[in-house]
């Protein structure tokens, strides 16, 4: 994040709301709603904005590239899509066969896998 700002314990907020807590006029918020998918705050039966948290977060990472790091548009877009594939990505495991082998470990696996295997069939 941005700054250290404590967002207030509330299921939505107002577009008002959020631009004062981001420091960012209303009109910016709306233009990056257009810009970047991922920021698609709900609408309420009014059709007003209900920004949450997590939408909070987002806009201070989008505030972030754009102003600190002084990404463009595009690259700050391209930015935010890369961490979120890494935050929705497995974490790899880094498993060397050759230096973990164990006999004992694989037929135990083989094992449990027949037994499933068995409780599948029937």
């Amino acid at each position: 994040m941005l700054e250290s700002v404590i967002i207030p314990d509330k299921e939505y907020f107002s577009i008002g709301e959020v631009a004062q807590l981001v420091q960012v006029p209303a009109y910016v918020l709306r233009y990056w709603e257009s810009e970047f998918k991922l920021l698609r705050p709900a609408r309420r039966v009014s059709g007003q904005r209900k920004y949450t948290k997590k939408d909070i977060e987002l806009i201070f990472d989008v505030k972030d590239l754009l102003y600190i790091k002084k990404f463009t548009i595009a690259g700050a877009k391209k930015e935010i899509l890369k961490e979120k594939r890494k935050k929705t990505q497995p974490e790899q495991l880094n498993f060397d066969i050759n230096s973990s082998f164990d006999p004992g470990m694989i037929m135990d696996i083989k094992s449990e896998l027949e037994d499933i295997l068995k409780i599948l069939n029937s």
